[in-house]
């Protein structure tokens, strides 16, 4: 479980530099990228966007070309605790 914490941790820590809040969205499929290529593997990545969509961590936005994500304000204070 702790390839799963520090894939959680990047994915926040990724969207939260790249400022992508609310009405901002990007791509699942780029979540995954800059992570070293042993925690890379599909089914820990999908997993951990998973757990952390249940936690109303991320948002969900779908589109027709695949599902965008962004942080949610909301959580503000809960994601920069799990960043630090």
């Amino acid at each position: 479980m702790d390839e799963m914490r520090i894939i959680k941790k990047f994915i926040i820590r990724k969207l939260y530099r790249q400022k992508t809040w609310m009405h901002k969205h990007t791509s699942i499929h780029n979540l995954p990228k800059g992570l070293p290529n042993e925690l890379r593997s599909g089914k820990e990545v999908k997993k951990a966007i998973e757990e952390l969509l249940k936690e109303h961590i991320l948002l969900s936005k779908p589109t027709h070309y695949g599902l965008e994500v962004s942080l949610n304000i909301e959580k503000k204070r809960d994601i920069e605790g799990l960043i630090e």
